[in-house]
């Protein structure tokens, strides 16, 4: 059976995360989507696991959890602190967890080294290799996933983190099985990077709100035979691709830092109808790597260095390199920014976008079905054209991208639409070429 799974999600007791990060709205958005099992997010916080025991109901021989009908895993992720060769260090891990008595004992452990009731992703003064010691300790099932591997900040591959794995994790590296890959990268991107064969990858969605247009945006397909961690753990483990076949990605263009860039670096304008026009400032990552990493036009900063520039960076092969006997990918887009921007709205949670998400969801079941399997005559039965065809596009990922940078996310943009894009694309001039000329005998001598 396929089973759609989004692992990594934030409670509301996470900073920058909505009020309505709890059981209720995931239960009641997740089936929307299209979602069959759904991290619970943030163990480590006191108030939330005390939330999470009183509310999930244990399915048996599962060591997995359910609450209106919706299935749960217990996830969290933590922030590890630490020095290395005279800088500081802040590297995210993705913990997935069997059992509530192992979450218990885990906290136990970990609240030694942080304040774990300051935040869902609670700040943990230790190393990485540290953390994989003491989850080993707790319980063998208790899987670290290093997060978002090559966003700017919080990565282990990012312009903040490490050139490998091995400098990371140290002697505890063979603990480490698969990699996320972030909604600025995709596996297409981490392809390229010959040392990374060696694992699985994962897609999720990071949400920090419960809506549609957030929740499972990326996540995994299974294969299995029954939906139960330890069947998740193994696929994971043993990098099954039959049994863990695919990922859903966002085109990598749609994530907050694919793109060097400067979103403060702003100029500010008024047109012919004195309207103020504000605009951050981005550049392709090849003009950075060029100038060894330009600075801001605007500020004389430096760039946000994007994932994009450390893929460069990092690759030892070409683009469009895909081994054999890899893992698949689908790239979507999420159905409201898709219904959005082929009605030429601003705003995906308008009344208008949400009405025509829910015409689309009562035809089909849910989002995955609508973006992944419906025919366009289907889709004209229930939707306008303009939808139904972005949807297609979507499916072959024929859509263009206004890239993400500095924490800005990416846009999507239709031919003829006259799309909002504050954004300048900054192209620095040329490099001088240094000039030669045979030198005359005279000055030779």
């Amino acid at each position: 059976m396929v089973f759609f799974v989004d692992f990594h999600v934030h409670s509301k007791y996470s900073g920058g995360t909505s009020k309505k990060m709890d059981l209720e709205n995931l239960a009641h958005y997740g089936p929307l989507k299209g979602l069959d099992l759904i991290g619970t997010g943030d163990i480590t916080h006191p108030n939330w696991l005390a939330e999470l025991r009183e509310k999930l109901t244990p399915l048996e021989g599962s060591k997995l959890f359910s609450y209106n009908s919706m299935n749960f895993i217990l996830t969290g992720e933590v922030n590890t602190i630490f020095e290395y060769e005279g800088k500081s260090k802040q590297i995210h891990q993705h913990l997935l967890v069997p059992s509530f008595d192992a979450a218990i004992q885990l906290n136990d452990v970990l609240s030694k080294y942080g304040k774990l009731s300051s935040d869902g992703r609670p700040d943990l003064r230790m190393t990485p290799a540290e953390l994989l010691e003491i989850m080993k300790e707790t319980d063998k099932e208790i899987e670290c996933i290093p997060a978002h591997i090559w966003t700017t900040y919080f990565s282990v591959l990012g312009a903040r983190g490490f050139n490998s794995l091995e400098e990371c994790y140290q002697d505890k590296i063979d603990e480490i099985h698969a990699l996320e890959t972030g909604l600025s990268s995709d596996l297409a991107m981490n392809w390229r990077i010959s040392a990374l064969d060696k694992y699985i990858f994962v897609s999720n969605s990071d949400c920090h709100s419960p809506w549609p247009w957030r929740i499972g945006r990326e996540a995994n397909v299974f294969n299995l035979n029954e939906l139960t961690y330890t069947n998740l753990i193994n696929a994971i483990r043993n990098k099954n691709i039959l049994e863990f076949p695919m990922t859903i990605e966002v085109n990598p263009a749609y994530g907050k830092y694919h793109y060097d860039g400067h979103r403060k670096g702003r100029i500010y304008y008024k047109d012919g109808n004195k309207n103020e026009h504000e605009y951050g400032v981005r550049m392709h990552p090849n003009y950075a790597i060029e100038r060894n990493n330009c600075l801001c036009p605007i500020c004389n900063k430096p760039f946000t260095v994007g994932v994009l520039h450390r893929i460069e960076e990092l690759a030892d092969r070409e683009e469009g390199y895909k081994p054999e006997k890899k893992q698949d990918f689908k790239t979507l887009i999420p159905l409201s920014e898709i219904i959005a921007v082929a009605k030429d709205i601003a705003t995906i949670y308008a009344k208008s976008v949400w009405s025509e998400y829910q015409k689309l969801i009562y035809a089909f079941g849910n989002e995955f079905e609508v973006l992944l399997n419906s025919s366009l005559e289907e889709l004209l039965e229930v939707t306008t054209a303009d939808i139904a065809n972005t949807i297609l596009k979507t499916r072959l990922n024929q859509l263009h991208i206004s890239p993400g940078y500095d924490g800005e996310y990416g846009r999507l943009l239709l031919e003829g639409r006259s799309n909002k894009n504050e954004v300048l694309d900054y192209v620095p001039p040329p490099l001088k070429k240094e000039t030669t000329r045979q030198l005359s005998l005279d000055e030779f001598k």
